[in-house]
């Protein structure tokens, strides 16, 4: 049996953000590497094979420089230090910390917090649409309502406008009580969530009354040409063929698109095919559009969400293979 390792945290802000929080953060890392870890005062000490524990030193050390910044660490950000190791990518997991997207009004740093998220957001700085795409938490409308509050705030552009396909899923519009205004409202609650979280509610309701920011369903689109726009079509997997064409074709000069999607959890009818699908096959290759695929790996919410996502993935796989 190897000597026990000692890793040892000289800042003791960061020390008490990890050390602290030792039993569920170091639990992930346990299991992940196969060690055992022990912690007292400001010293991890680290059981296990040697270059477990070399291993180990690596993702505290990664672990600890977010904590310096006053990043909170969560499973999510164990998990991104974890792949990274792995991945021999800890020099641009480091380069996170200084990929500054925009502070809330309450001081909240947003950054892109895994790999995938850095090359999304490079994506949207580099192209005039984006098609992001992956499963549930790995921040796709997250990161696409910051880079738009951000362009907004720098006068890159003029006006948001946000958008949903108002799909029913599993429920019908025409049974929820209120006018079209009030059925059509929960679709777009995450939108105006997120927006009051980057800018704060009188703001947003200010740019609301002037019309520089526009929350909408996809229906309200036709028709129209948005210039010097950053635009937001949000849960795009539920958009057809047509509609899609023609939210695409309202892209006016100087704007900027983001198309986000889970082309897993589509509800759309039996037999009717995702406009978000066709879009990225027809559209590959043109010069000026990305696509950008997040996975499990990115998901930055509760431990337990990656956990389902790798788990219905799986099965899907399973099944996939099951049917050719």
């Amino acid at each position: 049996m190897p000597e026990p390792a000692r890793w040892v945290i000289a800042d003791d802000g960061a020390a008490s953000q990890l050390i602290g929080r030792g039993a569920p953060l170091f639990k992930i890392i346990e299991q992940a590497l196969g060690v055992r870890l022990t912690a007292r005062g400001n010293v991890v000490g680290i059981v296990g094979d040697v270059g477990r524990q070399e291993e180990t030193r690596r993702v505290l050390d990664l672990l600890a420089h977010w904590a310096y910044a006053g990043e909170h660490i969560g499973a999510s950000t164990v998990d991104a230090a974890l792949q990274a190791v792995r991945d021999g990518e800890e020099e641009r997991f480091l380069s996170l910390l200084n990929d500054q997207i925009l502070v809330t009004p309450r001081g909240r740093v947003l950054r892109p917090r895994t790999l995938g998220q850095q090359r999304y957001v490079q994506a949207m700085r580099d192209n005039a649409l984006v098609f992001g795409i992956g499963p549930a938490g790995t921040g796709k409308t997250f990161l696409a309502m910051a880079m738009a509050v951000a362009a907004l705030k720098g006068r890159e552009v003029e006006r948001l406008v946000l958008t949903r396909p108002a799909v029913e899923a599993g429920e019908k519009l025409g049974f929820l009580p209120g006018d079209l205004e009030d059925k059509i409202d929960p679709y777009l609650r995450p939108l105006y969530d997120a927006l009051f979280e980057m800018l704060g509610l009188e703001a947003v309701e200010r740019y609301r009354e002037r019309g520089v920011i526009e929350v909408a369903p996809l229906a309200y689109m036709r028709g129209r040409t948005l210039s010097q726009s950053f635009i937001i079509l949000d849960e795009a997997q539920n958009t057809t063929h047509e509609q899609m064409k023609m939210f695409l074709t309202r892209i006016g000069v100087g704007s900027r698109v983001v198309v986000t999607g889970d082309i897993t959890q589509v509800d759309l009818p039996a037999g009717v095919p995702s406009g978000l699908r066709r879009a990225v096959q027809i559209l590959e290759g043109v010069p000026d559009i990305a696509t950008v695929y997040l996975s499990q790996r990115d998901v930055v919410r509760h431990p337990l969400v990656q956990a389902i996502v790798a788990a219905y993935e799986a099965k899907e796989r399973e099944e996939g293979h099951e049917r050719s």
